[in-house]
């Protein structure tokens, strides 16, 4: 008995030592997971600093200096080079020339910004700006040689005005398009810097234009030649490329300006193909919106979803024979269709008109463009009743999966989706329910009927063989 009790009394003395090294872990644990939030904060705190914009792109600290270093894998410089003229008995600059230096970079630099370019710097008769920063833009290569045509623009009517007799500004302006090294400094406002190989050749570029001319290195003219009438302007040695070609951009092309004998204004066929161009940025922008801020447990309704709806929007669309500014009015409705499942999951289509509203603005679309588009946002909602084409399209471009080979998986996908939802239905409950929605669903579009109404009928059969009679 006293063996027992002994033993006991060693049992409960191990289990109490246990305990109290339990005890201590855990106050170890907690003292690391404050340490580990306190470092979250910290980090989150240095992240908050830096431009949004350039969070995507590759960021390094210098060892020596501290100074981040942003990497930008394409960008658009300018670099303007201005000689004053002197006047008749070769006197020294004046004041009065100065000043009129300044007026011409400040209107420069309004002229960048307007454009989204980010002014770099302005020293001596040097102007110098960027585009595709801190605004990551496939765009930039167009909005520099617009910025650079509106600059001499400008130059001309001082010079007319002034009269050839008085002293004026000679302008050469060199373009490449490629990679940089950006800078920052501030903290509020941010300001930059860059350095490479660009920089440089945007430079060579100035150097070898002529006055009054905007010449552009072969790597900027292949981004831009849709757009503008070029002539060929010889080559220059550049280190690392061998002889550069360039190409002195003249004007605008016929069909893209308002005055088509001139060609210096965009008209509207030019606004509509900027804007296809440049819905590659959006996309990319709300897709990445999507995958960070849209609810896991939405194994349908994600990213890839709206991927698939904003092809086929335009694969149906193009079969429809709708011309571009249609095109684009339905690729950017199905870039928006589900955006509003961040806020929620009823009616999440008229949140997503919500958000079309807020964002679109800062894209330049126009207030028509943003009411269509809503219109047929709203068109997605269940039970379908589209009342134009551009409806029916984007209707039969949501459903699109109903007719393809991958349809199985894509309907589990929902059928997990609205299970992690708190919707109590087993699969082959849902396997049935699919065969009655698929029976009676019909494609509105006669591209749609012939790319998917066959095959629609082949995932019925294939769903009826899943299903287990009671």
């Amino acid at each position: 008995m006293d063996n027992s009790q002994n033993e006991l009394k060693n049992e409960n003395a191990r289990l109490e030592h246990e305990l109290e090294q339990a005890n201590q872990e855990i106050a170890q644990l907690k003292a690391s997971c404050e340490k580990a939030q306190s470092e979250i904060e910290r980090l989150e705190g240095v992240i908050s600093t830096l431009p949004k914009d350039v969070l995507p792109q590759d960021i390094t600290i210098d060892s020596e200096t501290g100074t981040r270093l942003l990497r930008f894998k394409m960008a658009t410089v300018m670099y303007v080079d201005m000689r004053g003229y002197k006047s008749n008995n070769n006197e020294p600059r004046t004041q009065s020339a100065v000043d009129e230096l300044d007026q011409i970079l400040i209107h420069f630099a309004d002229i960048a910004e307007a454009h989204n370019l980010q002014i770099i710097k302005t020293i001596g008769d040097a102007f110098m700006c960027v585009g595709g920063i801190p605004h990551k833009n496939i765009t930039n290569p167009v909005d520099v040689v617009l910025s650079a045509m509106e600059m001499v623009r400008y130059t001309k009517s001082l010079r007319e005005e002034i009269g050839e007799d008085n002293k004026f500004w000679e302008l050469r302006i060199g373009i490449h398009t490629g990679s940089v090294i950006a800078t920052t400094t501030g903290k509020k406002k941010f300001s930059y810097d860059i350095k490479g190989e660009t920089v440089n050749i945007a430079t060579r570029m100035a150097a070898a234009a002529e006055h009054d001319k905007i010449n552009v290195s072969v790597y900027t003219y292949e981004l831009v030649r849709e757009y503008f009438v070029s002539d060929y302007n010889g080559v220059t040695p550049v280190k690392y490329h061998g002889d550069l070609e360039m190409y002195y951009i003249r004007r605008l092309r016929p069909a893209l300006s308002v005055n088509k004998k001139i060609g210096e204004f965009p008209n509207e066929i030019f606004k509509l193909k900027y804007a296809l161009r440049q819905f590659t940025d959006l996309q990319e922008v709300i897709l990445d919106k999507l995958e960070r801020e849209l609810p896991k447990t939405l194994h349908y309704h994600n990213y890839k979803h709206t991927i698939d709806v904003v092809n086929q929007s335009e694969l149906i669309g193009l079969g429809e024979g709708l011309d571009d500014s249609d095109i684009l009015l339905l690729k950017t409705a199905a870039l928006f269709h589900d955006s509003g499942l961040i806020k929620g999951f009823d009616n999440h289509e008229l949140y997503s008109t919500e958000i079309a509203r807020e964002i679109l603005p800062q894209w330049h679309y126009s207030e028509e463009q943003i009411d269509k588009i809503c219109e047929i946002i709203m068109a997605t909602k269940l039970p379908p009743n589209p009342k134009n084409l551009l409806e029916k399209v984007i209707c039969d471009a949501d459903l699109d999966y109903l007719g393809r080979s991958d349809f199985i998986p894509v309907s589990n996908n929902l059928y997990e989706e609205l299970r992690a939802q708190g919707k109590d239905i087993d699969i082959n409950t849902w396997n049935k329910n699919q065969v009655k929605f698929l029976s009676s669903h019909q494609y509105f579009t006669n591209t749609a009927q012939k790319l998917r109404e066959e095959a629609k009928e082949l995932q019925i059969e294939r769903l009826k063989k899943l299903i287990v009679d009671d």
